[in-house]
């Protein structure tokens, strides 16, 4: 095996972070080597957005981002936050748009990020070397780290290899072992941004219903979002779902308001005033879809009954469904499709200016792998690009 000595950083992971890292401490004129097992680099990035890569967000804020140590992300984002990454998209005329809640898109294609990141790490002169399988990890800096062609030795490393959600693009629990080789705590790990799943009745209530989506708000505790929820054949997916998926407990229920900002028993009440011989699911299908309506009318046991004849006792129970739906999830759909995970490398052990582990100055863990994780709408991407930049500005 041959062995090469002339490394002064070397990346294990050609992700958001990663290539992030790179080309910045090639910037800086450090000799950098990239490494990753896959076939090319950038793969998440690719399937971002659905192909567009929502890589940032105009809202970034430390409030954002779920960790054991809800300060650690305030320093690299202060550093170099969205309105830097956004210059760096404009001045690669990377064309772009803004959605709701502030989310930035490509307005063509994610290869567009992965080109212009390519593109920095080339001028920096940074190498990358990817279907690299990687091997023991040795030594305090400098490091050794075995391929399967070569051992490749570097003063610092910087891990950047993400966590274990999609699977099928390669994520593996590859950072989280070696930070616990070289004794860093590690904290619970869970999908995050995931689909959640229900058992019955439930889950077959939803399986009848899969297909309908609507602005709704979901709660956990005090957290809430509002935005779209859909239903499918496993239970609830959509953005509020995926939202609130990060900060869900097993065994505990979420709450479902259908009709954020109406009073629904009120709205009831004045449709029984006004219209009494109208059936109650054809009231309740002017408030919500009427596949919906009609089932959860069903549920109230409600359903052929002229709502001037139902008491109003029983419309209140159709109003809690209607505005305070407390189903139980029974789970999420797990990594398979979680878009991040939630915990990570224990962050009360890393440095927030440099992302360096603190007994170990040369060590470095960025991006994903670290227990911080961001909201849907570009946070994640964002703290690849903060923690990343952070890191490679100084090694």
């Amino acid at each position: 095996m041959t062995r090469h000595h002339a490394y002064d950083v070397v990346v294990i992971g050609a992700g958001a972070a990663g290539l992030m890292a790179a080309a910045v401490a090639g910037s800086r004129g450090r000799r950098v080597l990239v490494l990753d097992h896959n076939d090319q680099p950038g793969r998440k990035i690719l399937i971002s957005g659905g192909g567009r890569c929502n890589f940032t967000n105009r809202t970034v804020t430390p409030a954002n981002y779920l960790s054991a140590n809800p300060h650690f992300a305030t320093s690299a984002l202060k550093r170099f936050g969205a309105a830097d990454f956004l210059a760096l998209v404009k001045e690669h005329r990377i064309a772009w748009h803004e959605r709701e809640h502030g989310q930035l898109f490509c307005d063509t294609s994610a290869q567009l990020i992965l080109d212009m990141l390519l593109r920095q790490c080339g001028a920096a002169s940074v190498e990358i070397r990817t279907n690299c399988r990687i091997g023991a990890v040795t030594g305090e800096g400098p490091f050794e780290v075995a391929t399967g062609h070569a051992t490749v030795t570097a003063k610092s490393l910087i891990v950047a290899t993400g966590g274990l959600s999609i699977p099928k693009i390669g994520a593996t629990g590859f950072a989280h072992g070696l930070a616990k080789r070289y004794d860093l705590g590690v904290t619970p790990l869970a999908p995050a941004l995931a689909p959640l799943t229900f058992s019955e009745p439930d889950s077959g209530l939803m399986r009848d219903l899969a297909g309908i989506s609507l602005d709704a708000e979901v709660a956990f505790g005090k957290t809430r979002f509002r935005e779209a929820v859909l239903f499918t054949h496993r239970g609830l997916s959509g953005p509020a779902i995926l939202q609130i998926s990060s900060y869900w407990k097993p065994g505990q229920p979420i709450g479902i308001n259908l009709l954020p900002g109406v009073d629904a028993q009120e709205r009831l009440l004045e449709r029984k005033a006004a219209r009494p011989n109208a059936l109650v699911e054809t009231i309740a299908a002017e408030l919500l879809p009427a596949r919906l309506a009609r089932a959860l009318t069903e549920r109230a046991g409600l359903t052929g009954k002229p709502i001037g004849q139902t008491q109003n006792a029983a419309l209140g129970k159709l109003a809690a469904l209607l505005g305070t739906w407390s189903p139980v999830p029974a789970g999420t759909e797990g990594y398979r499709v979680a878009e991040a995970t939630l915990g990570g490398v224990d962050t009360n052990q890393l440095s927030s200016k440099t992302m360096a582990s603190k007994r170990l100055p040369d060590l470095y863990f960025i991006g994903e792998a670290v227990d911080v994780t961001g909201w849907l709408g570009g946070y994640n991407f964002q703290w690849a690009w903060s923690s990343g930049w952070v890191a490679g500005q100084s090694v």
